[in-house]
Order: structure tokens, then C-alpha cells, then sequence
């Protein structure tokens, strides 16, 4: 099951990246840390289903962006924004609610954990019939 872990908001505020340029960013909120997108990396990425970076942000005198944390990408169906955060976890959004708050249209969009799927092995071990022999071999 999928628990709430944070929410998305478009607060019309901007930062500046490495270069001195000025970019207005959507801002995320995840398990207590701030995160931000791009806002015309976003909208680029939603249409044309390409991956988008999602760097921190630090606040200082003026808003910061940092080094890239993670991934974004739609999803295969074209219904959510998949959010894959490297070492926090992969997390998703409705990308009907997103856009509802690129378009100012809602405050927030509740972004939702997904949960790990747990690992299986390459091969199963299969059960003998009774009338079958095992081999065992040396490599």
C-alpha cells in the first residue's frame, strides 16, 4: 500500500543554478527535505516524456540549486510523474494534480511512496517427482 510522503507546490519562487541564470522552480517535499524541479524542464518533460533532474535547494541570502538528487520521468501509463530519488527511495504524483498546480489551479499535489518490491531470485529451485533422478555436476 502507498503512503503519503510529501506534497509538491508551485510557490512562484526562482533560483539560481551554478551559472548565475534565474530559474523559477516547482518545489517538493519529501520525507522533510526540500527538493526542486525546474518549472520548463517540467513542462518539457511531461509532454514529451523525457527524464528531468530534481536538485536540491538551498536558501540563503537568495535560493540555490545544488547538485542533482534524483530523476523524473511520466510513467509508461502517462498517469503519473515517477520520482526516483537516488538512495531515498522512488516515490510518484498524479499527473493530473500536477498540472493542476503548474496551472495554478490547486496549491498542492500529494506525492505518495511506492513500495519496495521485495527481491526474488534469478532461478527457483524446483521440486522432484518421484520418479525423477538429480544429477549433480562439478563446474
Amino acid at each position: 500500500m502507498m503512503q503519503k510522503a510529501g506534497y509538491i507546490q508551485r510557490t512562484g519562487c526562482s533560483a539560481l543554478d551554478g551559472d548565475g541564470m534565474l530559474h523559477e522552480v516547482i518545489e517538493m517535499h519529501i520525507l522533510g527535505t526540500r527538493y526542486a524541479i525546474r518549472l520548463a524542464a517540467l513542462v518539457r518533460g511531461i509532454s514529451g516524456h523525457v527524464c528531468i533532474q530534481v536538485e536540491e535547494i538551498n536558501r540563503e541570502w537568495n535560493n540555490y540549486l545544488g547538485a542533482t538528487c534524483g530523476l523524473a520521468q511520466v510513467s509508461a501509463s502517462g498517469k503519473a510523474l515517477n520520482i526516483e530519488l537516488f538512495g531515498a527511495g522512488d516515490f510518484t504524483v498524479s499527473l493530473a494534480t500536477l498540472r493542476a498546480v503548474i496551472y495554478k489551479k490547486q496549491r498542492l499535489a500529494v506525492i505518495v511512496m511506492i513500495p519496495e518490491q521485495p527481491v526474488q531470485p534469478a532461478w527457483r529451485a524446483q521440486r522432484l517427482d518421484e520418479n525423477q533422478q538429480q544429477i549433480s555436476a562439478v563446474v
